[in-house]
């Protein structure tokens, strides 16, 4: 299998057979159910779509019951999990396409609907790639967003954090796109590559992956195999 859906707990640090000590983010990746496949015939491509987590699910009878609080699972969410053989749809469905896969054949899927992937399609020493949505910081001016040095602190300068010139006033006169400047920090899509699968826990569905990864603690990530 490609990857699968997990959750970012955090940091730690294990020691390897050398006695290293080797800073790894913890991944806890419960098994994923394959909940839909995607034929070249139908889409141009071998995908798989796995789920993650359950959603809730509104009471059978309301009569005489107050609705419960919180985000219930839809009639539409409900009738895909149901072809899957689930009793409550997935929190999280996200779609991996096989023709990424390395040594795998992007004409030919080889999953079908309600199979299930665990973390045992990771060993220790492979090389994968972590999708996740980096934490949110704002709108931040250039001194936090792009660690522009900002203007000095002495001799009568009151600009200490500011862009500076943004650009001159006879040729172009304008801004050029993509010039660096105060706005919406952080809150998107990211993907480490080329780190490192230092352990996998099967029994408590763990992943340690080398290094860090993009999102905050119990952040949705993605764990992809690289080829």
């Amino acid at each position: 299998m490609i990857g699968i859906i997990g959750k970012k707990l955090g940091m730690t640090q294990i020691f390897n057979e050398e006695g290293m000590q080797i800073p790894c983010t913890v991944v806890e990746a419960t098994p994923n159910p394959v909940t839909k496949v995607v034929t070249p015939e139908q889409a141009g491509f071998a995908a798989v779509e796995l789920g993650y987590g359950a959603q809730r699910l509104a009471r059978e009878s309301k009569k005489g019951e107050r609705t419960p609080k919180g985000r219930r699972a839809n009639k539409a969410e409900i009738g895909h999990a149901a072809k899957a053989g689930l009793s409550a749809p997935p929190a999280v469905l996200r779609s991996f396409r096989l023709d990424d896969a390395p040594g795998k054949d992007p004409q030919v899927p080889t999953y079908n609907v309600g199979d299930v992937i665990t973390v045992g399609i990771f060993a220790p020493g492979e090389i994968v790639k972590v999708t996740g949505t980096s934490k949110g910081r704002g709108f931040q001016g250039v001194v936090k967003r792009y660690g522009i040095g900002g203007g000095p602190n002495t001799h009568g300068n009151t600009k200490h954090r500011r862009p500076g010139s943004i650009g001159p006033g006879t040729d172009p006169s304008r801004v050029i796109k993509g010039k660096k400047m105060p706005g919406q920090y952080g809150a998107a899509r990211h993907t480490a590559t080329s780190l490192r699968v230092e352990k996998v826990d099967a029994e408590r569905n763990l992943i340690y992956i080398r290094g860090s990864v993009a999102g905050p603690t119990n952040g949705i990530v993605l764990v992809r195999k690289q080829g």
